[in-house]
């Protein structure tokens, strides 16, 4: 049996609580911190380096994709899994491009969750069967309306959109990412024209539709 030290983070306590009960059926295992919001599962990543990062995809202040992307930046051995209540298949592709080994549905998290981390603990990734699906028909086939159009936005424009989708001003938005608030009106501009949006509406209902912030 594998040891592991876990990190559980989900912004909804009961799901969370229901999680780490869950974890508890695998003695060997052992939850060494739980976290609310993505910047305090990046904060705990960062000084306790569990094996493995538990993170959802729609958490307040840092969503779970961009979390996973700056964990591993400064814990490359972190094995990160991502759970989400939706399919996408742009999702799943920025998932693994961001270097998560795991993507469950929240749907699927009380039969897949203790495999997953089997898996991922073995070095292997492992994916509900929906998005293993989705990985086969979508993530490898060539070209998609988003590259194709140049959209994708990139990790600090997200971390921006997310922000002012939480309802952060441009100057909050500069305060926590430690840049000058002309930088966040440059990303902000930028994001505006890459993606054609017309007003700050526009943008939250973007950041919503793709699980930036959750709805």
């Amino acid at each position: 049996m594998r040891t592991a030290r876990l990190l559980v983070a989900d912004d909804h306590e009961l799901f969370r609580r229901g999680l780490v009960a869950a974890l508890a059926e695998r003695t060997e295992w052992t939850v060494v911190a739980e976290a609310a919001n993505g910047r305090e599962a990046l904060r705990l990543a960062a000084e306790l380096a569990p094996d493995i990062a538990i993170l959802d995809l729609s958490m307040p202040e840092l969503n779970g994709l961009d979390a996973a992307r700056e964990m591993l930046q400064l814990r490359p051995a972190i094995r990160v899994l991502i759970l989400s209540a939706h399919e996408s298949e742009q999702l799943v592709r920025e998932v693994l491009e961001a270097g998560a080994q795991g993507y469950v549905l929240k749907s699927d998290a009380g039969r897949a969750l203790l495999d997953a981390i089997d898996s991922l603990l073995q070095g292997r990734p492992f994916f509900s069967s929906t998005i293993g699906r989705l990985v086969l028909e979508g993530y490898l086939r060539a070209g998609t309306q988003a590259e194709a159009t140049g959209a994708l936005l990139s990790p600090r424009e997200r971390h921006v959109v997310q922000l002012l989708a939480e309802g952060k001003s441009n100057k909050e938005v500069a305060r926590a990412l430690a840049l000058s608030v002309k930088t966040v009106e440059t990303h902000r501009n930028n994001v505006m024209r890459k993606m054609g949006f017309k007003s700050l509406a526009d943008l939250v209902r973007y950041a919503v539709r793709n699980r930036i912030v959750a709805d």
